[in-house]
């Protein structure tokens, strides 16, 4: 079976490969701030799962048909979104140093939530089309709380940031990355916080039917 990712993660394709999946990469190109301010018109304010799982479910449903040439898809799509909480608030991607700054000299010696949204749709029998997004779908939010050290010197997070390695990341830090020194706990599944749990995609898979190692070395 084939796997279609819909995101251009290089930390959800990486988690993937760990495991053994190359997926079809396919980009979604939702536009997140559109779809969240729609939402909280017709809804009201979303809270950090809401979001993630909404995106991610946008981003699924977004490349139904999306492949050059037009090319049905017949397999699995996979759409993620992250989000962290943090004093109550959702950081999203900061994109500008200053404001990767000012979170991660807030974080010292605090813990915030990482939100990872998942939405899986089977599409192996539908048709390509707008109603394609009918197949069988299935999501789930999964969380995880990172913890920071208390001593990093505004030194370091200036460095730190001056690699622009947390400016286009939820949160402004990976931990499989230049952040993990500062880092000191992960309580949840690590891949959550990478950029989606791995329990959680095998639970959507068998959810569908089939077990993960079916993508295995496709």
């Amino acid at each position: 079976m084939r796997l279609y990712l819909a995101s251009t993660s290089p930390a959800r394709l990486a988690l993937l490969r760990q495991v053994g999946i190359e997926p079809v990469v396919v980009p979604s190109f939702v536009d997140e701030e559109a779809a969240v301010v729609a939402a909280e018109a017709a809804n009201g304010p979303l809270s950090a799962g809401e979001l993630v799982q909404l995106l991610a479910r946008l981003k699924a449903e977004a490349v139904v048909d999306a492949l050059p040439g037009g090319s049905p898809i017949d397999g699995f799509i996979l759409g993620g979104d992250s989000a962290f909480e943090f004093g109550g608030v959702i950081y999203g991607k900061p994109h500008l140093p200053e404001l990767a700054v000012e979170r991660w000299r807030a974080y010292r010696g605090r813990s915030g939530v990482l939100h990872s949204g998942h939405w899986m749709i089977d599409h192996r029998t539908a048709q390509a089309g707008p109603s394609a997004v009918a197949a069988a779908a299935v999501g789930a939010v999964t969380s995880a709380t990172v913890s920071f050290a208390a001593d990093i010197t505004d030194a370091e997070i200036d460095a730190y940031v001056a690699t622009g390695e947390p400016l286009e990341v939820a949160g402004a830090f990976t931990v499989d990355g230049r952040a993990a020194p500062f880092i000191t706990s992960v309580t949840g599944a690590p891949s959550t916080v990478i950029g989606m749990s791995l329990p959680t995609l095998r639970d959507l898979v068998g959810r569908l039917g089939e077990p993960l190692t079916a993508f295995q070395g496709v």
